[in-house]
């Protein structure tokens, strides 16, 4: 069997776990900054953001507020477990490309009670406070009900596993578990443009408005992720100016 080919996150974990593991990095020192991170491992800042995630799940690094990430532990192994396998950017992409093409098949045979099922849906995602259980469960039912408006049983379980994926994979759910704290929730608004294109019966359409609102997902992503790693640089850039201050005033 052909090995798996590694990803570059985990490229990044293993040479970082290897690191600690010879004592580059020993317990309690403090990681480079992402950009710095990036530069080394010639890989872009959220492919950082995602192994920092997998070390932080590992149990090798923690996140002290407005510091940056420091090293806790010595690994065991210089594998990242498998079940880390599956980022938020990753599992987004293949949404993007199933959950699109869904929506189109959707649009040619979806009936006058699915697309009522998908109103009530909007409705209940609309009451709710946007990042509340009832809000975050009605968006997993909405994508679902129209992977189950396709009338395909295969689509409809590729469609839920995509989503089980989400919550059951450590790396996935650490990922957006921080988007909700940072503010990111469903948008009620780009689901009314997919019911919209679905009640028009048009399948350009519909798959356009799927693809783009996993695409905002994806974006919002990147945001949620960016807000703790300028905290970081923030935090950097203090401590490089205290230096320099210090050694002026010497």
């Amino acid at each position: 069997m052909k090995p798996r080919t590694e990803k570059l996150y985990q490229r990044v974990v293993n040479a970082i776990a290897d690191s600690i593991a010879d004592g580059r990095y020993t317990i309690g020192t403090r990681l480079p900054g992402e950009r710095e991170l990036a530069e080394e491992f010639g890989v872009s800042r959220p492919t950082i953001r995602e192994a920092m995630i997998a070390l932080e799940i590992r149990g090798l690094v923690e996140a002290r507020h407005g510091s940056g990430l420091y090293v806790t532990s010595t690994p065991a192994s210089s594998t990242a477990p498998a079940e880390l396998d599956i980022g938020a950017f990753e599992l987004i992409e293949a949404r993007i490309l199933f959950e699109g093409e869904a929506c189109a098949v959707a649009a040619t045979v979806i009936d006058d009670e699915a697309l009522a099922d998908l109103d009530r849906l909007l409705a209940e995602m609309a009451a709710n406070a946007e990042a509340s259980p009832e809000a975050l469960d009605a968006d997993r039912r909405f994508h679902l009900r129209i992977a189950e408006a396709t009338g395909n049983t295969v689509i409809s379980t590729v469609v839920e596993m995509l989503w089980n994926l989400r919550e059951r994979a450590p790396l996935s759910a650490h990922m957006f578990a921080e988007a909700r704290r940072e503010g990111v929730h469903p948008r009620v608004d780009e689901h009314r443009l997919i019911v919209d294109a679905l009640r028009a019966r048009d399948s350009a359409a519909a798959r356009r408005a799927m693809r783009d609102h996993l695409r905002r997902v994806i974006q919002d992503l990147l945001s949620a992720t960016e807000v703790e790693a300028m905290r970081r640089t923030q935090s950097e850039i203090a401590e490089q100016r205290g230096t320099l201050e210090r050694r002026l005033h010497a």
